[in-house]
């Protein structure tokens, strides 16, 4: 197994943390996109969620009440809850954890981020028709991404990659008008270094998954490997506070989200990948006819949803 994790440099040491070796070992794929998913449960802590921000933006903020969580809470995107989204120092922060490649992530952000300014004006009584300029905060859009396919460590994805220009258009003189850019950071054990080591809780969960893969890769049950996992960690004081505080919630969170990754799988094999496929046609049909009341609307409303999707057949 690997060694102890060590820990980073700076404001965020703690004292007296073991090493862990930078190189990861090859393991088995463990899929988290689901509410309630550990890097969720993780960065719901306020402490740990500044200390992501500043490991991202270099930048060393202290005082948890500067930042304003903006989640919305039950509402799902695209089959998906959204992690975390919060409000800090004149910026919109839209942080994401993904076990599997998504290219449609900048899409999401878009409609997520139409929700979150809609909110955001709403609250400060501005008037969209009115003379004066409506102060916006900055968006930042982050997606943590640890599957086993191999990315970079880092990567921009942009809406315009989606736009199907006519036939014949000269891009190069037509701008469009909408864009959303997608950080996506590789956050695999052993990528991403210098992020990790200023951002401990980040490199703690890195560290618990990849000691999740090497037990799965030798033949264990899930359970089983969660477990020894969960051991090991305690061991090497790695996620100490969430893990003997809340052991039984980890487990099962792993748990719900392994099984749900494997009975996903199964559906793909016998080919609901299809499904899929007609509703991002349907996403991108109905942008392109501005029908932006529908393309929200299919997202909370699954007969609206169905319905849409025979005519479109």
């Amino acid at each position: 197994m690997a060694k102890k994790i060590s820990a980073g440099k700076g404001r965020n040491r703690v004292k007296r943390k073991p090493r862990v070796s930078p190189t990861p070992d090859k393991g088995t794929y463990v899929q988290r996109e689901y509410k309630d998913s550990l890097f969720r449960f993780i960065f719901k802590d306020k402490r740990k969620l500044l200390q992501l921000y500043n490991a991202l933006n270099h930048t060393s903020y202290e005082d948890t009440n500067l930042l304003t969580v903006t989640t919305l809470e039950n509402v799902i995107y695209i089959g998906y809850y959204n992690d975390v989204s919060f409000l800090i120092c004149g910026m919109m922060c839209l942080y994401e954890h993904q076990g599997s490649w998504n290219p449609n992530m900048p899409l999401r952000g878009l409609l997520y981020f139409a929700r979150l300014y809609s909110g955001y004006i709403d609250a400060g009584t501005y008037n969209l028709y009115g003379k004066k300029l409506i102060p916006l905060p900055v968006p930042q859009y982050v997606v943590f991404y640890n599957g086993m396919d191999e990315h970079p460590e880092r990567e921009i994805l942009r809406l315009s990659d989606s736009y199907q220009f006519p036939e014949g258009m000269d891009r190069s003189r037509f701008e469009p008008a909408l864009e959303c850019n997608v950080l996506m950071l590789n956050i695999n054990y052993g990528k991403n270094r210098e992020l990790m080591e200023n951002c401990r809780p980040l490199m703690e969960y890195s560290y618990f998954i990849h000691c999740v893969r090497q037990y799965l890769s030798q033949g264990d049950s899930p359970e089983q490997s969660v477990d020894k996992a969960v051991g090991q960690c305690l061991r090497e004081n790695v996620m100490t506070d969430i893990l003997r505080a809340h052991r039984k919630e980890v487990v099962c969170m792993f748990l719900e989200d392994y099984n749900a990754e494997q009975y996903a799988r199964a559906l793909r094999k016998e080919g609901f990948e299809d499904g899929e496929a007609q509703l991002i046609a349907l996403q991108q049909k109905l942008l392109h006819a501005n029908r932006m009341d529908d393309l929200i609307r299919i997202i909370n409303d699954s007969e609206y949803r169905d319905k849409l999707l025979k005519e479109t057949e």
